[in-house]
């Protein structure tokens, strides 16, 4: 019979609203949680973890890390044949995306959550715990890495992104498309990442920052940021991976530094590439910009803290995201 250990966060599967009916706020337990599973489990044994109950919006990369501990502590148990993560939407991704680059092993690690709280009619809440139970059982699932699954789909937490605010639907994994589904009992996958690594990190390096493009920005946030002790800095610049005169400026100060710039594009979709010359990509290459493939600049964010945490410096740092951005 496998094993399933229930790693439970927080957020809005196990969110009511309060005594005064105003706000929504985690609550629910671990142990109610799995009350609430529905659909039959027959030949699944299921224990229960509570590590936090929090909305993910409180959850920062210390604690993040922390709960990616957790779930290595449980996988090298014998006993323990896959796990379950119950999280909040909000920053899903990158919880999972970071659990994906330190947990070796090859059981399954599924995050999920819900867009309607617990105490909704049409809570997807249970429904969404259930398929990730059976994904986590599956021998189909193993050696994907962590994945996301939500309504019935799932997606491996390299590519996954939250697309709707409030949609039960809202996770998407672009053009690169999901892993697989589940379909009744069955669990059904499509394809396997390639684009996956796993680091023995004894800790990560939490003061990353993430800047985003807009016409006309100035270099005021990036100085400030290194100024202020940023150990890296994460561009989503336009396009191709383009960003303003001031920005390419600074940028080229800033790597004689050696400090490390992370260049990702705002696109939802495609890659950076050093392409434009007078103040485009072309110079913010010239400068040692790291182009970071497809990675968002929330997953490049997540990469580059394992990355530091391993005390590579900057040249070590764009290997590794030539081989992990595609």
């Amino acid at each position: 019979m496998p094993r399933i250990v229930l790693l439970t966060t927080g957020g809005t599967i196990a969110s009511r609203l309060d005594d005064d009916g105003a706000d929504v706020v985690a609550g629910v337990s671990g142990e109610a949680l799995r009350a609430t599973l529905q659909d039959p489990l027959e030949g699944i044994e299921i224990a229960v973890d509570e590590f936090s109950n929090i909305g993910s919006y409180a959850i920062d990369l210390p604690l993040a890390f922390r709960l990616a501990q957790r779930i290595v502590g449980h996988l090298v148990d014998p006993a323990c044949d896959g796990v379950v993560v119950t999280h909040g939407t909000d920053t899903m991704e990158e919880s999972a995306y970071l659990a994906d680059l330190l947990v070796e092993s090859d059981k399954p690690v599924v995050f999920t959550g819900a867009q309607r709280s617990a105490d909704m009619p049409d809570t997807d809440g249970p429904r969404n715990l259930a398929e990730a139970i059976r994904i986590a059982a599956s021998p189909a699932a193993r050696g994907l890495g962590v994945v996301v699954s939500f309504e019935q789909d799932f997606h491996a937490a390299r590519d996954v992104t939250k697309s709707h605010a409030s949609r039960v639907d809202t996770f998407r994994s672009g053009e690169h498309g999901k892993l697989g589904e589940v379909d009744g009992d069955q669990v059904v996958v499509y394809r396997k990442p390639l684009l996956r690594k796993t680091y023995a990190a004894p800790r990560i390096e939490t003061d990353v920052e993430l800047i985003k493009m807009v016409m006309g920005a100035s270099d005021r946030a990036l100085r400030y940021a290194a100024a202020s002790g940023a150990k890296a800095i994460v561009i989503e610049g336009f396009g191709r991976g383009n960003a303003p005169p001031a920005v390419t400026n600074a940028v080229t100060e800033l790597a004689e530094t050696g400090l490390p710039v992370i260049l990702t594009s705002r696109c939802p979709e495609g890659r950076v590439k050093p392409v434009y010359g007078k103040g485009g990509g072309k110079d913010l290459e010239r400068a040692g910009a790291i182009f970071a493939g497809d990675l968002s600049g929330i997953k490049a964010r997540i990469l580059v803290a394992v990355l530091l945490g391993l005390g590579l410096d900057r040249e070590a740092i764009r290997a590794e995201f030539t081989r992990l951005g595609g």
